[in-house]
């Protein structure tokens, strides 16, 4: 699971919350995806919404598409606290926050939190999804469905 935020336009009304974290206004896109990236569940609401306050949605999201059920699910320390670690395991979902080592130097590679943050750049090259153009949340989260199905039928003819 994690977040990423689209820049506003005017078009996004009241949904345009600003976000202090990226200081930037815009909407937020939450996103919980499989170890393969592909969608699993996914949330838009204001930039200024906290990331631990939509793991319950996005984990009973999660396990009504998922069978078997998903167990473990690796978050960044955006997800830290007592309660979002609850609402996860109100759904069955243990969250392993995974953190960067305090001492490195030059890349360390981070265990299963990159696996989100590369659907999030896949989702980039749709030109659509480059900023919050929508006036509904349900139509932006349409257009980010709809471009992680071409990607997912884009790998499978790869493939085959």
């Amino acid at each position: 699971m994690d977040s990423r935020t689209l820049q506003s336009t005017p078009e996004s009304g009241d949904r345009a919350g600003f976000d202090g974290h990226k200081k930037q206004k815009g909407s937020k896109v939450h996103a919980a995806v499989d170890t393969l990236g592909h969608l699993l569940a996914l949330r838009v609401t204001p930039a200024k919404e906290q990331d631990r306050a939509q793991v319950a949605q996005l984990a009973q999201a999660v396990q009504s598409v998922t069978e078997p059920k998903v167990e473990v699910a690796c978050d960044d320390p955006g997800y830290t606290g007592q309660e979002p670690a609850a609402a996860a395991a109100d759904a069955g979902i243990h969250l392993e926050i995974v953190k960067h080592h305090e001492a490195k130097l030059g890349f360390v590679l981070l265990p299963r939190r990159w696996v989100v943050e590369r659907s999030f750049g896949w989702a980039a090259r749709f030109r659509r999804l480059a900023r919050d153009y929508e006036r509904l949340a349900t139509t932006l989260a349409g257009y980010h469905w709809l471009a992680f199905a071409m990607l997912m039928l884009a790998s499978a003819f790869s493939k085959g």
